[in-house]
């Protein structure tokens, strides 16, 4: 088997640093520092260089941090259990500027499997172990009444990326 090369290198965002990393199939990584999963997936052997894929996220996030809207996604290499490749790919669908819940998501799951009820706990760890921060947007989860639970990154970093989407935060709390 052939090890893909892993390429890194860092943005400077409003909300603080943050790591990302590639291979020549897609963006593999986006985490701010200090995140709870910080730099998971990432090899021990890369190189730091400006890879076509970093560029064109690098282009992404200097789109959604002037606070409009990206058109186009990077290309991405999400790697994962095959349920957290299920989750993060619900994930991709959560329109920009709107926010779901884990119940929501937990539901979606359970009826693509034609089972009765899906964790929201498993949900919930999926997300938290999403690679690629803010382009799958597991900042857009919330808990059911406006919660602001969980995000790898803290919750301040959640609300801060929340309100550049526009989205009105002033009933969302934190547990």
């Amino acid at each position: 088997m052939v090890t893909k090369m892993q390429y890194i290198n860092y943005y400077n965002s409003p909300v603080g640093r943050i790591l990302l990393a590639s291979d020549e199939t897609g963006l593999t990584g986006l985490w701010f520092a200090g995140e709870k999963y910080y730099a998971n997936n990432l090899k021990n052997s890369y190189e730091e260089k400006w890879t076509s894929i970093l560029l064109e996220t690098k282009n992404w996030l200097d789109i959604y941090f002037s606070g409009e809207k990206p058109k186009n996604f990077p290309s991405l290499h999400l790697i994962g259990s095959a349920f957290q490749l299920e989750v993060w790919k619900i994930l991709l669908t959560i329109p920009y500027g709107e926010t779901t819940t884990y119940a929501a998501i937990a539901k979606k799951i359970a009826d693509q499997r034609h089972i009765n009820k899906m964790s929201n706990q498993a949900v919930g760890s999926a997300i938290g172990h999403n690679n690629i921060s803010i382009i799958v947007p597991c900042h857009r989860v919330i808990g059911k009444n406006g919660n602001l639970t969980g995000y790898a990154a803290g919750i301040d970093t959640k609300l801060k990326l929340l309100q550049i989407e526009k989205i009105d935060t002033s009933k969302m709390y934190y547990k």
